[in-house]
């Protein structure tokens, strides 16, 4: 065989092999989530270099958006998907997502379990067809200094909270007893929700009906809005940023939710006035124990995923233990694993890391509807009728109750 033709030949060979060349397509946010994917590919493709990872960033709408035209018309997009929780009740029930189960591997105890729980479908005792891989909670936060002042300790219960507020807003000069999102829609819902799991209310019971109209909703109600006394002017259209700005500036005692992408800068003297003086915990309980609000994010493999167990091996890689720590420690992504929360090396660079896991091991989930989206929508409206006092408290409850049972019909 002469040289030419042996060179020939193994250029053909080359692109032979570079056309079967696997390849594994992760459609996932932007932002801070962007930056903990990257970093798990890059360390997945020095372990799989044989493998070709494409990573596509999009913003929250857009990535629901295009996930959902993919898994709808049987596109073939992705391998893996990352999902919001509240998304998943759609692409389980639709049968858009595979069954992780039957790709191996299953989801082992070391997971936090209500975490799992929305990654089954029905939830909690379905089948699998994600992992969690962000740990998201919405937690409580409150100045030690302040509260432990005028004779208050960590609030555990919500008739405490207001107590606590009341007299900070009084005593404290320049000070709010409470800050809280007033703006409607999914703000004043999610700052509700605990609040009103607390008073064992639901907005929808286990078989699916609206459930708002009831004596514990109402007195759920009457709490919150027992708080905007205590609260900063305007409160009716504080978003995340300006509860934010409150905590960081040491302008108020309390908060009623604060998410784990904030906490880091607690400690910070550059970026707080009250280093080291604010403490962090699980929403406090009422007539039951606390309940948080759960914001995890999943990652599933499609029904139609071109590399289906690929797929699953990257999921596998990216909430195993080792990676989670990685991604906490480098990113500040809330790990999912209960063993990564209680790790020396974690603890010390985030305090209130055994807090955040006691609320984790707590959460509750938003309810496992398909309709969510609308009903977040309506309850937001009558909640922020009532903060603002264009409603009674008894009349808004009732026509959300109302329009809730409508929409999901």
């Amino acid at each position: 065989m002469t040289r030419t033709l042996m060179t020939a030949l193994a250029a053909v060979l080359v692109m032979g092999g570079a056309a079967q060349a696997e390849k594994l397509v992760i459609a996932g946010r932007d932002g801070g989530y962007a930056k903990a994917l990257a970093m798990a590919v890059e360390a997945y493709s020095q372990k799989n270099p044989g493998v070709e990872v494409e990573r596509l960033e999009l913003p929250y709408g857009g990535l629901y958006e295009k996930a959902t035209i993919a898994m709808r018309e049987k596109a073939g997009a992705y391998d893996v998907v990352m999902l919001d929780d509240t998304w998943a009740v759609e692409f389980m029930s639709n049968g858009w997502l595979a069954d992780l189960d039957k790709l191996g591997g299953g989801a082992d105890a070391d997971f936090i379990k209500p975490a799992v729980a929305v990654s089954r479908y029905p939830v909690g005792t379905g089948t699998l067809h994600a992992l969690p891989f962000v740990g998201n909670v919405a937690l409580f936060a409150y100045r030690k200094d302040l509260l432990e002042k005028h004779g208050f300790g960590a609030p555990q219960s919500w008739t405490e909270v207001t107590e606590a507020a009341k007299i900070v807003a009084e005593k404290e000069a320049g000070v709010s007893g409470v800050v809280f999102r007033g703006k409607k829609a999914n703000p004043i819902v999610t700052g509700f929700l605990p609040i009103l799991w607390a008073h064992g209310a639901r907005i929808v019971d286990a078989d699916g009906k609206a459930s708002l109209d009831s004596e514990a909703s109402l007195k759920a109600l009457e709490l919150y809005l027992s708080l905007k006394p205590h609260a900063p002017k305007g409160v009716e259209l504080y978003n995340s940023s300006e509860v934010r700005d409150a905590l960081m500036q040491g302008k108020t005692a309390m908060t009623i939710e604060l998410w784990p992408s904030w906490a880091p800068a607690l400690d910070d003297p550059a970026q707080s006035k009250v280093p080291g003086q604010i403490e962090i915990m699980a929403a406090p309980g009422q007539v039951q124990g606390p309940a948080p609000m759960l914001g995890s994010w999943l990652l599933a493999v499609p029904a139609d995923a071109p590399n289906a167990e690929r797929g699953r091996d990257f999921i596998d890689f990216i909430t195993s233990a080792e990676m989670q720590k990685t991604l906490a420690l480098e990113v500040g992504t809330p790990p999912t694993r209960a063993s990564v929360y209680e790790d020396a090396d974690v603890v010390a660079k985030y305090r209130w890391y055994p807090a955040q896991l006691a609320a984790l091991q707590n959460a509750q989930p938003r309810p496992r509807i398909t309709q969510w989206s609308k009903v977040e929508t309506i309850l937001g409206d009558y909640l922020q009728l009532a903060l603002i006092g264009d409603m009674d408290p008894k009349a808004a409850l009732a026509e959300a109750h109302s329009r809730i049972e409508r929409a999901l019909k």
